[in-house]
């Protein structure tokens, strides 16, 4: 074999191995996700974002909750019996906010239990998902996160803030045209949690999350931790199936570079090489 044949060997090699590997990753996927739903007797969706990178160019792309996310969703919950539990993975930085609403709809009218576990965070509109949920499991380190929203690159409730600070004949058109879609935005996702609590939730209990989280008293990327959760009165639990971990690795971040946290992947009982009567703390 010459040279220009062990060439275009490599190359083909090279470009299959990509699709292979995905591929076989799909399939773990799927294999895990099975064994969740026989332990639960459950519908299992995995509703995931991560950095991901093209096929052929390796540009990294940002997911969130889109459209086709939501119309995958509702497909799935169609095609479940009303009587089998839903268990959802959620692991997203948010998105369209007429996506999460569908979602969170599509979930809080299924009468099923619906469980969503938070591995990590479920910021915006993942919050407003896992409020459709009769339970909310999460890792005692992830997060929630506001759903207040923004409007173009500012927070609505900081443009509205402007009309109480300025005379109105010292603010130009366009803050006062901003001003008036921030005060409808607020009061629409207001109205939308609300409607989405109520069914796992008092109705005084709903119309208070919904003042919490969406008024802006916090900023939009602010974290609420389980124990938040918790005083908000949201129904969470920290008691997180090691299974919903494993499916979370198998959903890796792209690298195009040398990853910054290493560390061996087993878990440890002890401080490695420590003696024995040695404390792990001190």
């Amino acid at each position: 074999m010459d040279f220009i044949n062990v060439l275009w060997l490599f190359i083909l090699v090279a470009s299959l191995a990509p699709m292979v590997k995905q591929r076989v990753l799909d399939s773990e996927r799927f294999r895990l996700m099975r064994k969740v739903e026989e332990k639960r007797g459950s519908r299992v969706i995995a509703l995931i974002h991560r950095q991901e990178s093209m096929s052929l160019l390796g540009f990294p792309i940002a997911r969130y909750i889109d459209i086709q996310d939501s119309e995958e969703i509702m497909r799935a919950v169609k095609m479940t019996d009303p009587k089998i539990p839903i268990d959802i993975i959620l692991h997203t930085p948010g998105g369209l906010v007429l996506a999460a609403e569908q979602i969170a709809y599509a979930l809080s009218k299924h009468k099923g239990k619906v469980t969503v576990f938070i591995p990590h965070y479920a910021m915006s509109g993942g919050t407003m998902i896992a409020l459709a949920a009769d339970e909310i499991v999460m890792d005692d380190n992830a997060v929630l996160g506001p759903v207040d929203p923004q409007i173009g690159e500012y927070p609505a409730v900081s443009i509205l803030k402007v009309l109480d600070e300025k005379p109105a004949k010292d603010i130009d058109d366009q803050t006062m045209i901003l001003a008036d879609v921030s005060r409808k935005a607020i009061a629409q996702v207001k109205a939308t949690i609300e409607k989405i609590a109520c069914c796992q939730y008092s109705d005084e209990a709903a119309h208070d999350l919904a003042e919490k989280l969406a008024s802006g008293q916090w900023t939009h990327d602010y974290p609420i931790s389980f124990e938040e959760a918790k005083e908000l009165g949201l129904k969470v639990s920290n008691k997180m199936p090691e299974d919903i971990y494993k499916l979370m690795n198998l959903y890796p971040q792209a690298r195009t570079r040398r990853p910054s946290v290493e560390y061996i992947p087993v878990p440890y009982e002890k401080r490695p090489g420590a003696a024995k009567g040695t404390p792990n703390k001190g």
